[in-house]
């Protein structure tokens, strides 16, 4: 083997070192996110050089990548092409093949899998130690301009829905990721179950339409035109509400809501206590059923009103929505020393549980083992009454799935209350069941 041939090999090593790096740069610019990038800068005030390159790349990745791809094009091309003819001289034909392919596995292991296997696993810290030495390659005008014009024509080449769909992916993150980095944070206790279950909320509540979080018409607490001051503050004590709706000829025609302030300012500067309610109305908001929760959470914040009325398409009342309705969707229950409610869910000692007909239908799912049927009912009450096809009776069973649901209380047409149970532990009557899959 003379000097030519042992330069050769040389600058073939080389050559793959070269095709490595690059691979470990593309793929470091390429898999960084910003969001992770922005929390480690933060906390290394000293990449401030690193800083400002990176943005660079975040801003527009395919014209600072450009030149890089086409220099490691020419470094694979080159490699290639040098194994191409060093091989066949010093091998000979018959030996060609074998050594071609342990070519083809140092290739791949030096400049495929060992840059990429070493970036994909902290791609934003890759990036922080390649920043200053990409950019003096991107940095060489020829280059850059060389690239910069083939980059034009590849964007003419490719579609400009692609593009835009790109750019949008690049420039938001996913409800599914952001539940990603939660599960993954959980697992590993940087936050509690309770932090964890939060964040879900927050994020499942701008999902969330009105109507799922509406206290709905029949539970309503109205008072009539005619009662008195002393009559609504009997009301209020009694169930614990500080803003009452005022209905004039029915509960679809609304005058106003009063506040138990108002009331109280009333008694304390010694006015009429059987007056009528007239002077203390204040006026309602009205929101479709269908507006988004966290839309009106943001109205009512800016608004400064504590209480809307929520009517269906047809302009009826179908119930309302406070502030603490909102808020309790984001971070559970607020039991204050007024709320005398039964839960929503009890575990039986026999096995089973006993559920409440108004609870939501995708929470009750959560904790059975079976999936539960998915249509227009939001409540456990409506699925069971849309399982049976009427209205049901005290103990009436019906079979949803691999469960089985027995009314315990019916209050008019509105199931209250309901026992839970899996089917091979319940003795079925078989003509009271209705089978719904």
């Amino acid at each position: 083997m003379d000097n030519a041939d042992l330069f050769s090999g040389l600058l073939l090593v080389v050559l793959l070192l070269v095709s490595g790096w690059f691979t470990a740069v593309e793929t470091a610019f390429i898999r960084m996110r910003r969001s992770r990038l922005e929390v480690i800068l933060r906390t290394r005030s000293e990449q401030g050089e690193v800083a400002e390159i990176l943005v660079g790349v975040l801003e527009d990745r395919l014209r600072f990548l450009g030149p890089l791809f086409l220099l490691h094009t020419g470094v694979r091309v080159t490699s290639v092409i040098l194994a191409l003819f060093l091989i066949p001289d010093h091998f000979g034909n018959s030996a060609t093949g074998a050594v071609m392919a342990a070519f083809v596995v140092l290739f791949f292991v030096i400049a495929e899998a060992w840059p990429k296997g070493w970036v994909l696993r902290r791609p934003e810290e890759a990036a922080l130690r390649l920043a200053k030495k990409a950019r003096l390659v991107e940095r060489i005008v020829p280059l850059r301009w060389l690239a910069y014009l083939l980059m034009l024509i590849v964007e003419r080449l490719t579609p400009r829905t692609a593009v835009r769909v790109s750019e949008e992916d690049e420039s938001t993150v996913s409800e599914e990721e952001l539940l990603a980095v939660a599960d993954h944070a959980l697992a590993s206790h940087a936050i509690d179950e309770d932090e964890h279950d939060m964040i879900e909320s927050v994020i499942a509540f701008g999902d969330t339409l009105v109507r799922e979080v509406m206290v709905p018409r029949p539970d309503m607490v109205v008072l009539g035109s005619e009662a008195t001051v002393e009559d609504a503050v009997a009301v209020a004590v009694a169930t614990g509400h500080s803003r009452l709706p005022v209905m004039l000829s029915d509960i679809d025609d609304l005058a106003g809501a009063i506040h138990a302030k108002d009331l109280l300012r009333c008694f304390e500067t010694g006015g009429p206590q059987r007056s009528s309610l007239t002077d203390f109305v204040r006026p309602l908001r009205y929101v479709p059923e269908t507006k988004a929760a966290d839309e009106l959470l943001r109205e009512m914040q800016v608004g400064r009103f504590q209480l809307v009325v929520v009517v269906d398409e047809h302009g009826a009342t179908a119930g309302l929505v406070t502030m603490e309705d909102l808020l309790e969707e984001m971070v559970g229950e607020i039991i204050d020393e007024f709320d005398h409610e039964d839960p929503l869910v009890q575990h039986l000692a026999g096995g089973g549980l006993r559920v409440q007909g108004q609870m939501p239908v995708d929470e009750l799912n959560d904790l059975l083992t079976g999936a539960l049927p998915e249509g227009g009912w939001e409540t456990v009450g409506g699925l069971v009454f849309d399982a049976l096809g009427h209205v049901p009776e005290v103990n009436e069973q019906g079979e949803i799935g691999q469960w089985v649901f027995t009314v315990e209380e019916v209050v008019g047409r509105r199931i209250m209350s309901l026992r839970v149970n899996e089917i091979a532990s319940v003795n079925i009557s078989r003509p009271e069941v209705a089978n719904h899959e």
